[in-house]
């Protein structure tokens, strides 16, 4: 008995000095749009002037190998809400919502886990076009109660409202007492980059091009337009941050901010290449996470329900592919990590200048399987044109074409961008060729990382009653 009694206590002082363990903690998740890795001060990129998204990162972990599922806005959310790629939920059309037979993120929180969970911001992407801008599709998806985020949620937001605004009315609304869920979404740095941080536009001729793209005076000033979004989406996390603290709900909510997919440039957003889909990813969780750390091992967007559903306390279904990183939040043992990560390119929206040959901007059907150091992509539909979605009519897209057309284009670039058809399979060696351009899929040196990889991708299609061939019978 005076064992027990000292158990008592300890757990109840445990409890004084760490509130994070004395009730569920509340997760705010904020997600922007079309961010890569690494474009934030925090990892180490001097051209981004981010001041508080680095103090966030410094209060928490930093993860720099987090990919999303895909290089797109709707199948990469629905790969985060189901904890299963976008190829096994359905969700390959970019007019597609998520189908009500799938279970998500916030039906198991809320009927699971006793959370209260909302969205707010900019558009979720997860329940079809509006039928105000798609009458048709739209109008379909009314008429079939196609649209299920209104009872997958306790709170949708019903208003445009600033990003500091959305969080406080929808902390107005939470029952008292009650844990919440609430995903924040960021219009920036989605295209088109029309709004400037308070440091001003970048200057463009000082800036650092990526490997992946060429250094063209179109390019570089279309990286600062990008740039300058970044920094002015910095500020609205700071003003959301700002919210929760006078809230008092600093040190007993869990704050996740990541992007959905890569920028929108060549090489980037709607390709399988790392600025497509390697995406920022930042946790801070008072009196769990130990602050200023990073991590380097593989992170999936499939693994972000599990991750969420076990902070909460709930256990992940097993239809979830995902993997829990919650021990490694923690620093506790017991998370292996990934071996690989997958990776699915699907369709992209019109943009209305669709030409008679339809580009990689709208559709294309490729698959991909990265490791630590290698990367398999799988191209079933080759023979488009390649072109960037959103900034397919900027100068940096422009000033490419021209350059191609003149021959003055760089080798690499002109591999990269203009080989038709493009190769089935792409090989790539990441701590050699980072930037993605030379391509080792017939080098018989790395044939059997290509049987690997290729074995590795296969099992996963598989599993995902993926649609597409193969790459192995």
């Amino acid at each position: 008995m005076k064992n027990m009694k000292m158990g008592i206590w300890i757990i109840l002082i445990c409890l004084f000095l760490n509130p994070a363990w004395a009730a569920k903690p509340n997760i705010l998740f904020l997600l922007s749009d079309d961010h890569s890795t690494p474009f934030l001060g925090a990892y180490g990129n001097k051209d981004v002037r981010t001041p508080n998204l680095d103090k966030l990162a410094s209060e928490g972990i930093r993860f720099d190998r987090m990919f999303a599922t895909s290089p797109s806005c709707v199948p990469a959310r629905a790969g985060l809400m189901t904890g299963r790629s976008p190829v096994a939920v359905r969700m390959g059309r970019f007019t597609s919502p998520l189908p009500a037979d799938v279970v998500a993120l916030p039906d198991l929180l809320r009927d699971r886990g006793g959370y209260f969970v909302g969205v707010g911001g900019r558009g979720f992407h997860l329940d079809g076009p509006p039928t105000s801008s798609a009458p048709e599709v739209g109008g379909f998806l009314d008429q079939h109660n196609l649209r299920t985020f209104a009872d997958r949620m306790n709170y949708v937001q019903a208003s445009k409202l600033g990003p500091s605004a959305t969080l406080a009315a929808f902390l107005d609304a939470v029952p008292a007492g009650k844990p919440w869920f609430f995903w924040l979404n960021f219009d920036s740095p989605h295209h088109p980059w029309n709004r400037v941080g308070p440091l001003g536009m970048p200057d463009a001729s000082k800036l650092t091009v990526p490997g992946y793209l060429p250094d063209l005076p179109g390019v570089r000033g279309d990286l600062a337009k990008y740039i300058a979004e970044i920094e002015y989406l910095d500020v609205s996390i700071r003003d959301v941050l700002t919210v929760l603290s006078q809230r008092g709900l600093s040190n007993n909510t869990v704050v996740v901010f990541m992007g959905d997919n890569g920028l929108a440039l060549p090489h980037g957003k709607g390709t399988l290449y790392d600025p497509g889909t390697n995406v920022p990813l930042l946790v801070r969780w008072p009196g769990v996470v130990q602050p200023g750390r990073a991590n380097k091992q593989l992170i999936s967007g499939e693994d972000f329900a599990p991750t969420m559903l076990e902070i909460a306390g709930v256990t992940p279904p097993e239809e979830m592919s995902g993997i829990s990183f919650l021990n490694l939040l923690k620093g506790s043992p017991g998370f292996t990590g990934r071996k690989y990560v997958f990776l699915s390119r699907l369709t992209h929206g019109g943009d209305g200048s669709m030409s008679p040959n339809i580009s990689t901007i709208n559709f294309d059907l490729a698959r991909a399987v990265r490791s630590a150091n290698f990367k398999l992509i799988y191209n079933t539909t080759p023979h488009q044109p390649v072109g960037p979605p959103d900034s397919n009519l900027d100068p940096s897209w422009l000033e490419v074409k021209a350059a191609f057309a003149a021959g003055t284009l760089q080798q690499k670039f002109v591999k990269a961008y203009f080989t038709k058809p493009r190769p089935t399979y792409e090989l790539y060696k990441l701590d050699t060729d980072p930037n993605e351009l030379t391509n080792l899929s017939e080098n018989p040196q790395y044939a059997q990382v290509l049987l690997e990889l290729k074995k590795a991708l296969t099992e996963k299609m598989v599993l995902d009653w993926d649609y597409l061939p193969t790459p192995l019978k």
